[in-house]
């Protein structure tokens, strides 16, 4: 009786194995297709829940043209110390003249941090003890899969 039962059961059930439906799922060239999407946080949501700067604004447009093609932001912790060093009435910092500095560092002395990042090191005066910043630069998809940069510090994501 059990074995009837048992060939029953089987016969009920899908004739393809669950390896031979992961393969199909794999080779439709996307493992996540078909999947129900739990949580996605957009770019757009960050810069307005205040987690990323928009770089591409005021005097800072002009400078993230002058050396990436991509749109430009960052995260809290880098604006901070951007703020703190245009604050800081003993030098004569403001924001286009730090973000230049940043992105021509970015540019001429870097060092590879996996397939899409770079680590590189400016000289920011006035924003604390500290004179010697390292940040990290990755290019990335955007909201809609188009290229866009985010500086941050080494050891954000």
């Amino acid at each position: 009786m059990r074995n009837e039962q048992t060939t029953t059961t089987n016969q009920n059930r899908d004739s393809s194995s669950p390896s031979e439906a992961r393969q199909q799922h794999v080779s439709d060239g996307n493992p996540f297709a078909g999947s129900e999407l739990i949580h996605s946080y957009t770019r757009k949501q960050a810069i307005e829940d205040g987690f990323l700067v928009d770089l591409m604004q005021n005097e800072m447009l002009d400078v993230c043209k002058q050396h990436y093609k991509h749109p430009i932001a960052c995260t809290l912790p880098v604006f901070e110390i951007m703020r703190k060093a245009v604050e800081n009435k003993r030098y004569c910092n403001d924001y286009a003249g730090i973000l230049h500095d940043m992105l021509h560092m970015s540019q001429v002395h870097w060092e590879f941090h996996g397939h899409t990042a770079r680590l590189f090191q400016v000289i920011i005066k006035g924003a604390g003890r500290k004179r010697l910043y390292t940040f990290k630069l990755v290019c990335h998809p955007g909201d809609n899969a188009e290229p866009v940069m985010t500086i941050m510090l080494p050891d954000e994501d």
